[in-house]
Formats: C-alpha cells, structure tokens, sequence
C-alpha cells in the first residue's frame, strides 16, 4: 500500500478512562504509524470526538450548535494527538475545512497530497465542517478526495458483527463483507451517508481492534484479524 487513511476513535483514544486522552495508547498509534512511514506508506488519520462530546445524547442544544461542538473536540484530538506524533520523530500537519487561526492550516487535496510527499502525517480535523455529517463521512471524503487506497478503521471493537457482541454473545462475526451487504442490513461500520459514499466510490474499508497488539502494522502488511468490507 502506499497511501492509507486511518479513522481512530476518541473513544479508543481515552483507553480504560472513556473520557480525555491515554497518553500509553496514543504512543502506541505512534510508534506503530511512524513504522508505516519508515516503510514508505503515506498516512492520513481522521480522529472521532465521542473523549469529548456526544452532542445527540442532549435535547436541550440546537443540533448544529452541537455538532460544531464535536468538529471542535476533533481539532483537539488532532493537535494532542499530532504532538504525542511528533515526540518520536514525526513530521504532522493539521487539515481543517474551517479557519483557525495559527492552529491548522485549510484543507485543499494539493495542499495534503503535497505534505503526503514530504513524508509528513496529514491530520484531518473538523469533520467535513458542516453540521448533520459525522466524522464517518468525513474519513470516506478525504479518503475518496486523497485517493487513498483504503480506509482502515480502528476500533474498540475487534469486527464488523451483525449486533452488538458487547450485549449478545451470539452475534455474528464477519470476516469479509461487502459494502451492499453493509448497507442493506445496516451493520454500522460507518453511519449510513458514509456507506452509501464508500459504495459510490468503491472505496474499502477495513475494520478491527485498535487495542490489539500492532493492529495497525498488522492490517496494512501482516496478519489481519478484523473484517474486510469490500466494494
């Protein structure tokens, strides 16, 4: 592969706390991603904001208000996240499809394909800027824009199964599934804009536990242990 993009969740991000950052478990990432850089893989990393906020879960903010909330905390887990990056040796730039000030530059695709052939790690911040759309359909929209060759989603969870296997110990686990499949029984391995734009642009994604040992090495050259959603 020679260029990747990695969706992390805040969750995942927080470790056992659930809420703010695992330093541990950032480092981890790193290590792991500066591998990949080291073996010639371009990487770009969209990071949900659930550490932070979980806007839906309130009735009394306005839901644009609250979405612009969570684009916010995503910023945050990109400049935390980009500076635990550099603490080993990377070079990060933070992408915004928004203005703020000093502390990101302006998503443009010749701008990230240009930091991608320095070598850097590119950070998608803030959504697609816009409320109503998550950071699923922003991870599937910079990917599509970026030309990247897959979309691998690094999760709490070890796969895409047919329930949630946290609450029943009898879901189905899938190791392959195609994107109609996805669609059609309404898996959640992203919310349903992003499937639907992951299946008009034929771009895979690839599923797994962030948790598990060099699971991210793993899924871009080893042995893969999560699901595979094809197109």
């Amino acid at each position: 592969m020679k260029k990747i993009l990695l969706k992390l969740s805040g969750e995942a991000l927080a470790g056992s706390k659930k809420t703010g950052f695992d330093e541990d478990t950032v480092r981890k990432v790193a290590l792991q991603v500066k591998q990949l850089l080291d073996d010639g893989v371009q990487v770009g990393i969209v990071i949900g904001g659930g550490n932070f906020w979980r806007g839906r879960s309130s009735e009394n903010i306005d839901r644009t208000k609250a979405d612009q909330i969570g684009m916010l905390a995503t910023v945050m887990n990109c400049i935390y996240t980009s500076e635990i990056f550099r603490s080993t040796g990377m070079q990060t730039e933070i992408l915004t499809p928004f203005e703020c000030s000093s502390f990101t530059k302006l998503f443009s695709k010749d701008r990230a394909n240009k930091y991608f052939a320095q070598g850097k790690v590119v950070f998608f911040a803030g959504g697609t800027g816009h409320p109503y759309f998550s950071t699923d359909t922003g991870v599937v929209l910079r990917a599509v824009e970026v030309e990247a060759e897959v979309i691998l989603l690094a999760k709490a969870v070890d796969a895409v199964y047919d329930d949630d296997p946290n609450k029943n110990p009898n879901a189905k686990r899938y190791d392959k599934v195609t994107i109609d499949e996805v669609i059609a029984k309404n898996l959640q391995v992203v919310d349903m804009t992003a499937s639907i734009l992951a299946r008009d642009n034929k771009m895979p994604m690839w599923v797994f536990g962030l948790n598990e040992e060099n699971s991210i090495v793993n899924a871009v050259k080893g042995t893969f242990k999560g699901t595979k959603v094809t197109v």
